[in-house]
């Protein structure tokens, strides 16, 4: 069997990084304790730029855990038990079997949102374990016999999934050739302000289904990072990441009917798009992310990242001034060339000091054995 690894690819002038080593400390403990077949490691990713870049790190701290050829990322929050259950999960098969109604009760309790597959070997399940094996990152999937099921849960033929979530369930239909959630529906979503979720919850419940899926997000962090720009809270996004463009709305949306509107004029095509995967959309990503780099040292330690940025640009200049101030080899031999040399030059001006005064002018010629004198 392939060693398992959980890897926190960091970088030493990182304040996250930094942030995050006794919880790291405390992980590698626990899952050492606990008998798990998962090895924990880090890497400092400057260090090793070419196997981080191999592995698409692009930001510090970075959480992976490497599974044979596959690399799956973390992106959950930062606590020890959040990062153990997320590499606990993983590391595990990616379609696990519930063999009992009694263990499928049981991880009822445990998990808000698991998926489950009931039948047995078909072209269905071949690629339920394929999506499974992708998005085990998420959350959980399993498998059972139609007898593990409860007597509330009615099945309209097999096989089939079920997605069980708040207390109820939702059977896999596949109307739309899509799979799961994977149904390349536009992604709304409301910024909001902890404090203040319930007008933003009510907008979205109010809307269907049918061309969006809905979600909240408590601050706008990580939306101000993907359209690498700055949106107020509250506000109301519509994100397609099928072409990764995003739709904001002209004004502050304050009632149902404006943002009935909103979603209305996205799918028109009248609302204007933003964003998209183009060229120079991934130049100003490139860049965004080099800047969000840069400003992340100075934010974590000023003195080193003057160090760090502020001696390059140094060394740059001093090369600099000295090409500039350099005489040019070219130049003097040219000079020599024409038989004028820096002594010659100095007696030239010797002679006009001493014409200007009246005293006697005397040439020496080199080419010559004999002097002349003009008095």
């Amino acid at each position: 069997m392939d060693d398992v690894w959980l890897v926190d690819f960091y970088a030493p002038w990182c304040g996250y990084c930094k942030k995050l080593e006794p919880v790291w400390q405390e992980v590698g403990a626990e899952l050492s304790r606990s008998g798990s077949p998962v090895r924990v490691g880090k890497m400092d990713a400057t260090a090793y730029s070419g196997m981080a870049s191999e592995f698409g790190v692009r930001g510090y701290p970075t959480i992976k855990l490497l599974k044979g050829e596959l690399a799956y990322n973390y992106k959950g929050p930062r606590t020890k038990d959040d990062v153990i259950e997320f590499a606990n999960r993983v590391a595990g098969p990616a379609v696990r079997s519930l063999p009992s109604r009694q263990m499928f009760e049981h991880v009822l309790k445990r998990h808000s949102v698991l998926f489950l597959y009931v039948g047995g070997e078909s072209p269905l399940k071949e690629k339920y374990t394929e999506v499974a094996s992708e998005l085990i990152v998420y959350t959980y999937f399993f498998s059972a016999s139609e007898d593990v099921l409860p007597e509330s849960v009615t099945l309209h033929e097999l096989p089939s999934v079920l997605v069980f979530k708040d207390g109820t369930y939702f059977t896999y239909d596949g109307e739309n050739g899509s799979f799961l959630c994977l149904s390349g529906k536009l992604v709304a979503i409301a910024v909001t302000d902890e404090k203040d979720l319930t007008e933003q919850n009510v907008l979205c419940s109010s809307l269907s289904s049918r061309d969006f899926q809905f979600g909240h997000m408590d601050g706008n962090d990580y939306i101000n990072s993907l359209i690498m720009g700055e949106v107020s809270v509250p506000s109301i996004i519509i994100l397609n990441t099928s072409n990764e463009q995003y739709f904001l709305p002209a004004e502050p949306v304050e009632d149902l009917q404006q943002l009935l509107q909103f979603f209305s004029s996205v799918l028109d095509g009248s609302a204007p798009a933003y964003g998209g995967d183009g060229f120079l959309q991934r130049i100003k990503r490139v860049a965004y992310d080099a800047r969000s780099t840069v400003m992340s040292v100075f934010r974590s330690s000023p003195l080193l990242g003057c160090f760090l940025f502020g001696l390059p640009l140094g060394v740059i200049s001093l090369m600099c001034y000295g090409i500039c101030t350099a005489e040019s080899e070219d130049d003097t031999e040219l000079m020599k060339r024409d038989g004028f040399t820096d002594e010659e030059e100095d007696e030239g001006e010797e002679e006009e000091q001493q014409r200007s005064h009246g005293a006697p002018h005397v040439t020496v010629s080199s080419y010559k054995s004999t002097k002349t004198v003009f008095k």
